[in-house]
């Protein structure tokens, strides 16, 4: 897997949630090759609120605080700002293929950068034309 691609949370939460399950493991070696710069990766601005949040969750507070200082501090990713062509673009995707407001928000960021795959484990983004899904 060489590319560039938009990266979902999930790749972030796995790793540091869900340690003992096949997806962290998977998640764990997307990360390296981010790390290694063999994948060139992409997230939308909204990704550190996602993680900081479903961190805080399960976590609590302090833990979430350092997991969002490692994320934005992430060697070599790269972040789609969310601003009002994003939004935008993330409606009339919202309306086009029915998925939620943050989905759209991913895909719209995707879509920004001109990238057409997308690393997630959300089946959501089957079957959208504009990109391609990688487990």
């Amino acid at each position: 897997m060489k590319g560039t691609y938009h990266t979902d949370p999930n790749v972030f939460l796995y790793p540091v949630l869900y340690s003992e399950i096949e997806e962290a493991e998977k998640a764990k070696d997307i990360l390296a090759r981010i790390e290694s710069k063999e994948i060139q990766a992409y997230t939308s601005t909204l990704t550190w609120d996602e993680i900081s949040y479903v961190t805080e969750m399960v976590l609590g507070k302090t833990d979430a605080v350092e997991i969002g200082k490692k994320f934005i501090n992430f060697p070599f990713l790269r972040f789609v700002t969310v601003d009002d062509e994003i939004i935008r673009r993330s409606q009339v995707i919202r309306e086009r293929y029915h998925l939620k407001p943050r989905d759209s928000i991913h895909l719209s960021c995707a879509i920004e950068r001109n990238i057409l795959e997308i690393i997630t484990d959300d089946t959501d983004f089957d079957g959208i034309k504009e990109i391609k899904r990688y487990p």
